[in-house]
């Protein structure tokens, strides 16, 4: 699957979702979506492998997708296919799950762009990527330097190039989990990332958060606009609600006239919105 989903260059992109991510409607059909309504990003999305993270999400996967895996959760029994309150013991389960095939896709040599389900591409982010860094990471909290370790990953977009250095950092990071046991991978990542760049000699490099984008720090200048994350939005319909409406506000800005548009006046929608802010 790997072999057929990758680009030229080896990179492939990944996703993942469970049963109700994956519902008809839900956060994964917004993401497809929008691949086809962004500039020149339609290409993209046969490079996608939906990681599916129980039987229900994988047989919706392939309705819609070509490359689905079905990931077996590591503990036998584990539920992953609802939506998840944040930060319960099972949404953690959930986005641990996903690190060991992440290294795994490393191993084989493949680059990895992770990228989560309530993410909407409307501009190639990969011309944001350096092949200078061994990681780069999109940011919740982006400062000005792109080197500057003080900056706030977020690990819900990042790109790990193919190295057995990144594949040690992989594992190094899953297995920092037993130090923090309360906390999700991002989390975790953020505290470990000095010893990443001192101990493993892993060079991270952050993106600006005006270009790929969340709403921890969202960017308002839609002519920059690569990517638009659900961040700092806690629950899946607020999620669901407020990806569905930036879609819509990409449409309006991209109906409008090239002149229009580069004046910089056409911006997001923010009244009535969920976290949008």
């Amino acid at each position: 699957m790997l072999r057929r989903a990758a680009m030229e260059d080896r990179t492939v992109i990944m996703t993942s979702v469970n049963e109700a991510w994956a519902a008809p409607g839900s956060l994964l059909d917004s993401f497809l979506e929008s691949f086809q309504v962004g500039e020149n990003v339609s290409h993209f999305a046969k490079h996608v492998v939906v990681v599916a993270m129980d039987d229900g999400a994988f047989r919706r996967c392939q309705a819609v997708h070509p490359h689905c895996h079905l990931l077996r959760p590591e503990k036998a029994g584990l539920d992953l296919s609802g939506a998840k309150s944040y930060m319960t013991k099972d949404y953690l389960d959930l986005v641990w799950s996903k690190l060991k095939l992440q290294q795994r896709v490393l191993e084989l040599g493949y680059n990895l762009l992770f990228t989560d389900v309530d993410v909407a591409w409307f501009r190639n982010p990969l011309v944001h990527i350096t092949m200078a860094a061994d990681i780069t990471t999109s940011s919740d909290f982006y400062f000005g330097n792109p080197d500057d370790l003080g900056n706030f990953p977020n690990t819900g977009f990042i790109y790990f190039k193919a190295t057995p250095r990144n594949a040690r950092a992989m594992a190094y990071w899953h297995a920092a989990r037993r130090r923090f046991p309360e906390n999700h991978d991002q989390f975790v990542f953020n505290e470990i990332k000095r010893e990443l760049a001192d101990g493993l000699g892993v060079r991270i490099r952050f993106i600006d958060a005006a270009t790929v984008s969340g709403f921890c720090q969202l960017g308002r200048d839609l002519n920059r606009i690569a990517t638009v994350h659900m961040t700092c939005c806690v629950g899946l319909e607020n999620k669901l609600f407020d990806l569905k409406r930036v879609i819509v506000d990409w449409k309006r800005y991209m109906a409008r006239p090239l002149w229009e548009r580069q004046m910089g006046k056409i911006g997001w929608t923010f009244q009535g919105g969920r976290c949008i802010h």
